[in-house]
This record gives C-alpha cells, structure tokens and sequence, in this order.
C-alpha cells in the first residue's frame, strides 16, 4: 500500500488505515474474535494505521487493539510496524474546558497505555474537545509536558469544525488534525487542507463514507439496531450530530447516496469510489473507514489500489454535493 508521512510524528502510514470505533461500541454488537478478526485482516491487507480512543466501549476497543498487536509481535515479527493513534478528552464528565488538565492528561493516557500494553503513546488527539481548549496556549504546553515525560510521542487533535482544525494547524507542534471530510462533508477542502500541507500537518480523514451511506447499502427502509448511533444520534441526542451520517438528514443522504453509487467504476464498489475521492485530495495523509467484518476491512484497503477518479466522474460528485447535500451541512461545521 502506498504510504505518506505522519511528518511531525516521524512515521509513514498507509494511505488507507482503520477507525477502531466500530470495535468498541455504537455501531451495534461486535464480539471479541470478529473485532481481532478484522484487525488481523487489515494489517493482512497492508493497513498500518489504527484509530481509537480511550471512550469506545469504555476501553474495550484500546483494549481489543492491544491484544492483537501484542499477539501480532509474536506471529510476524518481522511485519511492518502498525501506528497506533488514539484519543483523549471524552471521558470528562461534565465535558467542559475546565476539565482538561494537565493533572486530567497524565489519568487520561496512562489509562490508555495500560490498554493498549505500550510504554508510549504513538500519537495521542485530543478528543472534539470545547474550542476553548484549542484556543489556549497551556493546552499545548501541556500536551509538549506529555512528550517530554515520555508518556506519548506525538500529539493531534479531532475536530468538529473548520475554525477548530485551523486554530490547531497554526501551532507548532501539533502533529495531526482529525476531520470529517467525504463526499457529504467537502468544507475542510477550502481552508483546512491547504493549511495543513502547508504547515507539515498530517490530515486523518474520518467518517469517509458518512457512517455508511456511501456505500449505497442502505435504503429508506433500513434499520439499525438500538445500540447503533445511526439510530440513538440522528438529531445530536448524545454527541455532535455531524458524527452521524455527517449531519445529512437520513433521506436526503439515502436519495444522494443513489446518484453517488450510478458513478461507481467497474470492478469496484460504491464504497471504494467513496474511499478513493478521499484518498485523492490533496493534503489526505490517511483515510481511517471503520469495519465490522474481515471482509469489510479487506475490501476498503483495496480502495488504495484504484486509480483516481477521472474528472468527469470527480465533478459528477461534485455536482450532486452542491445540488443535494451542501445545503444541510456546508456552513454548520
């Protein structure tokens, strides 16, 4: 698989990683040897990037990851070495500025280092914290204090909106910004991408197929189970509700997501075409889709191996952002 640089951080990663969400919690029920059995399948596939934090499954999905990095050091030794980004912030209760410390920091990553079995945090994000934090210089002091006791070796952030990634980006040693960009959610294009290659700034691109939309799997009759965000957070009812199908009405994005799939090559899926418009904007350094099955994680790896879109294909999209989607979500995040 193609790799670029996590420059800050000073390690390449496949184009093409893993969102670890699904392999805690919120996307319905997933057992342990189905979570182990993607994870293997995706490092099988040439995934060298996992994403998780400290609050999927209150833990289980570091946990989970480290149970197979740890099995995996031991039956392929010799295979590429997997980064392992996760995150911090969410587990503050209530979650307001005031509750990230440095005191809150140090907690927050030792837990995730017993989770995940590691001495050091390989890149550690602050979770969609209150833009205030992003705005304060001690939170980086802070966050630099972590480097230097050896807690973690690098640090990014996950971001809700435009203002929040930039407002990140302008720091010196930040190392990733986490954002929402697919073909539902094209805003971060205009500002945050440019600024971040320009700075030297990794981009991780999360919810590349608007929760599932972009597949062109699901119709108006779909239902998901009770455990599943796409039932419990369609209105924001327990985090932003751009996490969910990227903040486009359900029908809205089912109607689009029809038109997207009329566009899907031959010899690829409709998920793959979402994943390779991601992967060909510049200034994307990883694509992080989730997976429930090893099939799953196999298939959207495969999406690194597909050409770019051509034009007529790439304005195609376009098109049906600016008709269909644009106006429920561009000037929100």
């Amino acid at each position: 698989m193609q790799t670029k640089a996590l420059s800050r951080a000073g390690r390449d990663v496949g184009v093409v990683g893993l969102g670890c969400w699904q392999l805690g919690a919120d996307w319905g029920e997933v057992g342990e040897d189905d979570a182990l059995a993607v994870l293997a399948a995706a490092a099988d596939a040439g995934v060298t990037f996992l994403d998780t934090a400290d609050v999927y499954g209150d833990g289980r999905s570091e946990t989970l990851v480290g149970r197979f990095l740890r099995a995996r050091r031991v039956s392929s030794p010799d295979a590429p070495p997997i980064t392992v980004a996760t995150k911090m912030g969410r587990r503050a209760d209530p979650h307001v500025a005031e509750a990230y410390t440095l005191d809150a920091y140090r907690a927050w990553t030792d837990r995730s280092r017993a989770n995940l079995d590691v001495d050091v945090l390989d890149l550690v994000q602050l979770h969609c914290p209150p833009s205030a934090v992003l705005d304060r210089d001690a939170t980086y002091d802070d966050l630099d204090t972590l480097v230097a006791e050896g807690r973690v070796a690098a640090y990014g952030v996950s971001v809700e909106t435009v203002d929040e990634a930039l407002a990140a980006i302008a720091r010196p040693h930040v190392a990733s910004v986490q954002i929402i960009l697919n073909a539902f959610r094209r805003k971060p294009l205009e500002r945050v991408l440019p600024a971040a290659e320009a700075a030297g700034v990794a981009v991780i691109a999360r919810v590349p197929l608007a929760s599932g939309l972009l597949s062109g799997k699901y119709d108006e009759d779909t239902r998901f189970a009770a455990t599943d965000h796409r039932a419990f957070n369609r209105h924001g009812e327990a985090f932003d509700v751009g996490e969910t199908f990227s903040g486009v009405p359900y029908d809205v994005g089912v109607a689009a997501a029809r038109e997207v799939a009329a566009l899907t090559p031959e010899g690829a899926t409709t998920t793959q075409l979402a994943l390779r418009w991601v992967l060909d904007q510049p200034g994307v350094t990883v694509v992080i889709p989730g997976a429930r099955t090893p099939a799953q994680a196999r298939a959207n790896a495969a999406a690194a191996d597909l050409p770019p879109l051509d034009p007529a294909r790439a304005d195609a999209l376009r098109a049906i952002y600016d008709e269909r989607i644009r106006p429920h979500v561009h000037d929100r995040w």
